[in-house]
């Protein structure tokens, strides 16, 4: 049974400003394309939600209930749930990741 892929707030607000950034740099065409290449990689964890890997950031702290999957620069970072998906976070891989997943995902 295909699993359901919901985003949380924080994770609309990132694709909205991906494709804000993508258009006001670049081109409104492209920004959208991007968008709609993120939500494919997106439905793809609804048939395989165990398919990404641990961030390796939180692996080393020895976190593992996220996973990720990348849309190259982007990393998609998700937790599986009961019979969801639940996209977290989508950033930049060039960004510093350490410092966004443990004030995103790791502060209460």
């Amino acid at each position: 049974m295909p699993f359901a892929v919901l985003l949380t707030d924080d994770a609309a607000r990132d694709l909205e400003e991906i494709h804000d950034y993508v258009a006001q740099n670049d081109a409104p065409a492209k920004a959208d394309r991007l968008i709609d290449r993120m939500e494919k990689a997106f439905a793809g964890l609804s048939k395989f939600p165990e398919r990404g890997a641990y961030p390796k950031e939180l692996l080393a702290l020895g976190v593992r209930e996220y996973r990720e999957v990348f849309y190259k620069p982007y990393r998609i970072i998700y937790r599986v749930g009961a019979g969801a998906v639940y996209v977290l976070l989508i950033a930049d891989g060039r960004r510093d990741m350490q410092s966004l997943l443990q004030r995103r995902l790791l502060t209460p």
